[in-house]
Parts: C-alpha cells; structure tokens; sequence
C-alpha cells in the first residue's frame, strides 16, 4: 500500500501523542573530533514547525551538525539549545519525548524482528514496570503503516534489503511521536518511488501536524522541492540560509559545491530545480 493513500486514520495514530513543536539552537558551536575541528562558530534557529533541509559538499559538517542537535556529540565550546536550555543539562528520557532522531548509520541487534525493534521508538514514554499500552501498539502499527512495512513485522531486520531496513528506522523514529524529529540522510539505500514517498510523508508530519524537521539530503533538487528553509554548509560553515526559492543561485551552487548549473523552475513544485552544465 502506498504511503500517498494511508488512511487519515493512521495519520491520526501517528500524532496522538505528540507534544507541541519546541525550539531548537546553536550559539557560536564548534566540533570537533579528537581535536580536529570540523565546524566552528555555528549559530543557527531552527525555524519551528518548519521543514529545514541541511545541505552541501561531502565533509562539510551536515551529519556533524545534525550529531550536536541531537546531543550525540557534545561541543567543544558554545552550546546547543533545545527549548531555551542546554540540551546536555537535560534527563536523556526527557529529551527523547522531544526530539527522535534518524542516524545515518544505525545498526540493529542480532535476530531481532521488525516489530520489535520499531516498539523501541515507544522506550521514552514508558515507565519501570508499566506493561505495554494500548497507545503504544496504536503507535507502533501507524508507523509501520505509513512506511509501508507492516507486512514485514515478523521478520529478522538482518534478513532485509538496505532499503527495507532504511523503513525499518524510520518506523521506529516515527513510532517514538516527537515533536521535533532530526533525520540524517533518510533516503539512504531508497529508489526513487520509496524516496519520494518518505518525503511526501515527512512533508505531512510537518505541514499537516506541525511537527518540525531538521533533515541531512544530498539530493539538491530533493531538498528544494521539501524544505522550507534550506541551510547551506561548506567547509564546517553556514554560507546562508534560508527559503529555496530566495536563496538558490548558479552561484550560490557553483560558490558551495563547486558546480557550474542552470537553475530552472520545477514544473510540478515552482522551486529551483538545478541541471548540472557537466562536459560540453
């Protein structure tokens, strides 16, 4: 069943217990690893209840960045704000019913079936010893359901394709009902019909209830067509941002990747679509 005609039904389940949308910072941010800084001075707002896309050249910091929004990487100076406070100053399981993340890497346990690793998205908003709600199975079967995986419940995640995998995850990120939800190239391993629809689907979350997304693309013309605000990076740097239509130039994209290109209208969104000029 396509994700384009999951019933409202299952839109429903998935924001049921999501929280209102909550602020998200950097003040003057630098990372690094084992003393090799990869970005330095960031200062940016994620715009709440927005679709924000990061974008730019391979080892420009996107991932890194996305890591130290979503506390996996501390600072090395500055600081990172979620709702006005340090993101490091708060109870892990408290942040986890505010902001779930996609890795760009994830690695599922040994043996375990799809449905069972997806019920992990549901950890945050259980206590010690409470048995298993009927909320969170609710939760749990609208993920599977909007990534078009449900009928693959009983099957060992090792057993998958890279694609059906890449769902997996993004079931269990959807599963755990955050307001703010950080996606680290989620479209991974996907052909271009599953890519689309995972776009179509974050879209809704977004536009339809108000949840904000921060996600890492390489498809420019992907992030144009999805994000509300696009946050270009070069070399551990924000070069601008802001809307796709207001922001993307021949060369703004020549200037960040280093690509000669046209920029013309996309006859289906009206956002920037990039041809590469390539060899003559």
């Amino acid at each position: 069943m396509s994700i384009k005609i999951v019933q409202q039904k299952t839109r429903d389940n998935l924001a049921s217990l999501a929280s209102p949308a909550l602020s998200l910072s950097t003040q003057s941010v630098t990372l690094s690893y084992d003393n090799t800084i990869i970005a330095a001075d960031l200062s940016i707002d994620i715009p709440e209840g927005k679709f924000s896309v990061i974008v730019g050249p391979n080892g420009c910091g996107k991932s890194t960045l996305l890591k130290a929004l979503s506390r996996l990487l501390p600072p090395q100076s500055g600081q990172v704000l979620l709702n006005s406070q340090d993101i490091h100053s708060l109870a892990t399981r408290e942040v986890a019913k505010i902001l779930g993340l996609l890795p760009q890497s994830a690695i599922a346990p040994d043996g375990i079936k799809v449905v069972d690793l997806v019920a992990r998205g549901r950890f945050p908003h259980q206590k010690w010893f409470q048995p298993w709600r009927e909320e969170d199975q609710k939760a749990v079967d609208a993920a599977m359901q909007a990534t078009n995986i449900s009928e693959l419940a009983q099957q060992n995640v090792d057993q998958l394709s890279g694609g059906q995998r890449q769902r997996v995850w993004v079931a269990m990120a959807l599963a755990q009902q955050t307001p703010l939800l950080l996606l680290d190239e989620p479209t991974t391993y996907l052909d271009i019909a599953h890519q689309i629809e995972l776009l179509d689907l974050f879209q809704d979350l977004n536009r339809e209830q108000g949840h904000t997304m921060v996600a890492v693309l390489h498809d420019l013309n992907h992030a144009c067509r999805y994000a509300d605000n696009l946050i270009a990076m070069k070399a551990g740097k924000v070069v601008m941002t802001g809307k796709p239509n207001d922001i993307i130039t021949e060369t703004l994209i020549e200037d960040v990747f280093g690509l000669p290109c046209i920029i013309m209208k996309d006859p289906i969104a009206g956002t920037p679509l990039i041809i590469p000029k390539g060899r003559k």
